[in-house]
């Protein structure tokens, strides 16, 4: 009896371990093949390639922001590839002056990548502000640094003064009809087509740093009258890097913008849907620049602000007399106003002189 009932227990313990047995190891089987899968499906840690162990080539085209303009600045030609700015009409106006500011170089720029005023000294080229000094009257910080020589090229004198200055007057004045302008403004160096049908691309360089001097300049506007309003204008332009006469318009130098992509290398205003209506700037504005006779006037009424002496005031109203320009009723206010003003500061001088 005892054996029998021996064995039955046996039997029962020896078949309970078993299935047990067997029910743990099924398990940590897998456990185990879980584990495995999990590994493989897990990827490895990447390693570093060999190619970037001591790091790639930088060439510093990163975006610089400044207080009312951004950059890309490029360190090879040391000019920028492209500045943009953003205009209201807040921001044009001021007590800010460019008599206090000076060109200098960008203290951003390590200087084996930037120009200096030498390069520019009897070159022959003037220093053509990309973002204008007119477009920060708001802020004598932001004003200044738009003499940052990250900010210039070398551009023609004439250019500079006449057609690219009347250029920028009309950009700000697209703020009084326009909640929002943006403009990116910026150099470029174009192919000439020769006879033969091939074509080179040519420069020329100044200064000890070898600063490029761009064929040709661009400007991008892209104006909203109000931040609601989904419409957009925008306008392309190209002007050559030469005299160009008031006989000329701006609406002459306007291109399509996938001409001006396709021969910058850059995508203008990227954020902007294409699929919605962007209409053309000169459609829905005038892209009429100021005519000679006005622009005259301001240029005198710009150099009265900076006369130091009676003599330069009187020079510059006997400029507009032999010009056969009227001074309008501004100019006479300022004229008047300055004239008592250097009156006062010389008298202030002559009697310290006699003090003395």
């Amino acid at each position: 009896m005892s054996g029998r009932f021996s064995s039955r227990f046996f039997s029962r313990r020896f078949v309970g371990g078993f299935v047990l047995g067997a029910a743990v190891s099924t398990s940590s089987c897998l456990a185990a093949l879980y584990i495995y899968d999990r590994k493989r499906s897990e990827p490895e840690p990447a390693q570093k390639s060999l190619l970037e162990e001591y790091g790639f080539p930088q060439n510093g085209a990163e975006v610089r922001q400044y207080i009312s303009h951004a950059l890309s600045y490029d360190q090879a030609k040391k000019t920028p590839r492209w500045v943009i700015e953003h205009l209201t009409k807040e921001k044009i106006v001021g007590l800010a002056d460019r008599k206090h500011c000076k060109f200098k170089p960008d203290p951003n720029i390590p200087p084996i990548f930037s120009a200096s005023n030498e390069d520019y000294l009897r070159s022959g080229w003037s220093r053509g502000h990309m973002a204008p000094a007119g477009d920060t009257k708001y802020s004598t910080e932001a004003m200044a640094e738009t003499f940052y020589l990250s900010n210039i090229v070398p551009q023609n004198y004439e250019n500079n003064a006449g057609f690219w200055n009347r250029f920028e007057m009309y950009c700000r004045e697209l703020t009084q009809r326009f909640g929002d302008v943006w403009i990116v403004s910026g150099p470029l160096t174009l192919p000439v087509p020769h006879e033969d049908g091939k074509k080179t691309v040519t420069y020329q360089v100044i200064g000890k740093d070898d600063v490029a001097v761009p064929t040709h300049l661009y400007k991008v506007i892209l104006a909203r009258k109000e931040p609601s309003d989904e419409t957009l204008a925008e306008g392309a332009f190209i002007v050559p890097n030469s005299p160009i006469t008031f006989q000329h318009q701006l609406s002459e130098y306007q291109v399509p913008l996938e001409i001006l992509e396709k021969v910058s290398g850059l995508v203008f205003f990227p954020q902007v849907d294409k699929l919605k209506e962007v209409k053309n700037i000169c459609e829905v504005d005038t892209c009429k620049l100021i005519e000679l006779e006005e622009f005259k006037l301001y240029i005198a009424g710009r150099s009265m602000k900076n006369a130091r002496s009676l003599q330069k005031v009187e020079k510059i109203m006997l400029g507009l007399k032999e010009g056969g320009i009227k001074p309008d009723e501004y100019l006479m206010e300022l004229y008047e106003q300055k004239k008592k003003e250097l009156e006062t500061s010389e008298t202030v001088i002559v009697r310290d002189g006699r003090g003395g």
